[in-house]
């Protein structure tokens, strides 16, 4: 006799095959979704009924199985598919894709939500956001952008509103020192006097008197030098208020930066000798090979000023008396008070070179190294270096000086490098600028052998200049790697990625998002390719993990399924209407 069960049945595979066909149908309108994962339908079969229960086998008959019979089908539940899905590459910096398990994580008005759809943008401000406007995730950098894993914050690239600088540490050299240039005669010798054959003097009742026998003292206050214009006239030379500046002094035809002295009740001549030694850039060296010691010196007994420059051709000095001019306290041109000549010039092997370094805000200042030829021995050559900048701010050009030795085979034999300070007092910038210059290292090295002239260059410097962020990248760690137009790269953040213990237990909201739920377990936020999860793929996107061809399978199994069910109803109901008819 025919059954409404069957009916029943047939219905319940109707329902069953219809969900399923709605399962594949969203798999197949989302194969170009970014990030998609499938799902599936899983059945399960209905209650059974049961007609007859099993029975054990006994030494008189055999055992029987259970009689039942199926009562249809279930949707028993809907399994998502978190295989890898392909990665194509887009070629735009902003596109991420994750290889392996995890999500990106976004957020906006303090919603949390996960997403394996990278297509990020960005928005006016800066931040990397979804196409809905959540903001990216992840962990931030200090002041030296060093990536700071903890809380999470949105990640900002702020292309152009950015600027970086470094300062510079290091300048490499290499090159050869002549080896068998001439050995240094002497510096450059300046007399400086009152006329060309005279020297200064003090006005008659000086309150700091020169010694017996002597015209002028270092101790001397500069307004008790009498005029010489006016001598015996106990008229001053100087007067309070006026400024002495030097400036026209020529090394080697650059021109040394320019230097000022006020002059006050207690300015002694002293001060006025190291105004110009300062002016000539000279530092303490010892003697040279003439007797005379690099500086400005006075002799009492005829009041002339004596300037005694460095060894070397490249330390010649051109000191013409127009470059020390005394002015009135307004900046106005008085009179050229000091008349010079030069009693002889600076000789020996020597080389320049100017290189450029960084400050801390990335200002470029110009520094000048030289090499002058000392000695020659059985050991080897000595040479005297000198490091001065105009860009120096302690009032001097000059630096640091002191001596590097070579063997007999031309090879650098004193260790280290050399220490160098710049004065970058009340410029802003970190004050004093520290960095080292070497001479030699496995790549590059300055030696001393015979040659035509000596060769210096600097084939390294490390620093840059003030630059703004250009563009980005993102590493397989998440790391977000900012380029800047001065040539730096530093990092801007960290992509984080959250994993789960169970990912397809997740709460699917639409637009690419999730969130968790009971099954799914807690977010662990990890930086990519630690604790298990994926690597970032930057400039990518993870395709939708659909198979087309598995669909359509399905699609046809599902469809026949739905077509058999109906068949089933139309069978049971062609039973019922035989049943019926026997009643007529």
């Amino acid at each position: 006799m025919a059954s409404t069960v069957a009916l029943l049945t047939g219905l319940s595979g109707l329902n069953a095959n219809a969900r399923s066909i709605e399962v594949i149908g969203n798999n197949i309108a989302n194969s170009g979704t970014t990030g998609f994962k499938s799902t599936r339908l899983v059945f399960s079969d209905s209650l059974k009924r049961t007609f007859r229960g099993g029975t054990a086998p006994s030494p008189e008959s055999g055992g029987t199985n259970p009689n039942q019979v199926g009562l249809g089908v279930n949707v028993a539940s809907t399994q998502r598919n978190f295989s890898q899905g392909a990665v194509a590459p887009t070629g735009d910096a902003r596109d991420m894709a994750i290889e392996g398990d995890g999500f990106f994580i976004v957020e906006r008005n303090g919603d949390r939500h996960y997403t394996r759809d990278g297509s990020f943008r960005l928005d006016e401000a800066g931040n990397l956001v979804t196409s809905a406007g959540q903001i990216l995730q992840g962990f931030g950098v200090d002041d030296d952008y060093n990536v700071i894993e903890g809380a999470l914050r949105g990640i900002s690239v702020p292309i152009g509103a950015r600027s970086v600088a470094e300062q510079t540490s290091q300048v490499r050299f290499a090159g050869n020192l002549n080896a068998a240039g001439a050995l240094p005669g002497g510096g450059s010798v300046f007399n400086i006097s009152s006329t060309t054959t005279a020297g200064f003097s003090l006005i008659a009742g000086a309150t700091v008197p020169a010694g017996a026998g002597n015209l002028l003292e270092t101790t001397s206050l500069l307004t008790e030098i009498e005029d010489p214009l006016q001598v015996g006239s106990g008229v001053s030379l100087f007067t309070l208020g006026q400024i002495i500046e030097v400036d026209g002094i020529q090394r080697n035809g650059a021109t040394l930066p320019t230097q000022r002295l006020t002059i006050d009740a207690t300015t002694t001549v002293q001060d006025y000798l190291d105004l110009l030694s300062s002016a000539m850039a000279v530092l303490g060296s010892g003697p040279n090979p003439d007797g005379l010691t690099p500086g400005v010196t006075l002799d009492p007994a005829t009041g002339i000023i004596q300037a005694v420059g460095h060894t070397g051709d490249v330390n010649d000095l051109d000191f013409p008396g127009s470059a020390v001019r005394l002015l009135n306290a307004d900046g106005t041109l008085n009179r050229l008070p000091f008349a010079t000549s030069e009693l002889s010039e600076a000789t020996g092997e020597s080389k320049r070179t100017t290189f450029v370094v960084f400050d801390s805000l990335g200002s470029p200042l110009e520094v000048n190294l030289t090499f002058t030829l000392e000695a020659k021995t059985n050991t080897g050559t000595t040479w005297r270096y000198f490091v001065d900048s105009p860009d120096d701010l302690d009032g001097s050009a000059a630096i640091t000086t002191g001596t590097v030795e070579f063997d007999t085979f031309g090879s650098l034999i004193t260790a280290g490098p050399i220490g160098v300070q710049l004065d970058r007092s009340n410029t802003g910038a970190l004050s004093p600028m520290a960095f080292s210059i070497n001479l030699g290292d496995d790549n590059d090295q300055v030696t001393s052998l015979a040659d035509a002239e000596s060769e210096l260059a600097a084939v390294f410097r490390d620093g840059r200049e003030s630059g703004t962020l250009d563009s980005f990248a993102v590493g397989r760690d998440g790391t977000v790697i900012g380029t800047f137009s001065n040539g730096l790269f530093r990092p801007l953040g960290r992509v984080a990625v959250a994993t789960f213990t169970n990912p397809a237990g997740m709460e699917d909201l639409g637009s690419n998002l999730f969130r968790p739920s009971a099954n799914s377990g807690d977010a662990v936020v990890v930086s990519p390719t630690t604790f298990g999860s994926g690597g970032v793929i930057g400039g990518a996107l993870e395709q939708s993990n659909v198979d087309l061809g598995g669909e359509f399978i399905n699609l046809i199994v599902s469809s026949t399924g739905y077509s058999a069910s109906s068949r089933v109803i139309q069978t049971a109901d062609q039973l019922l209407q035989e049943l019926l008819s026997i009643a007529r």
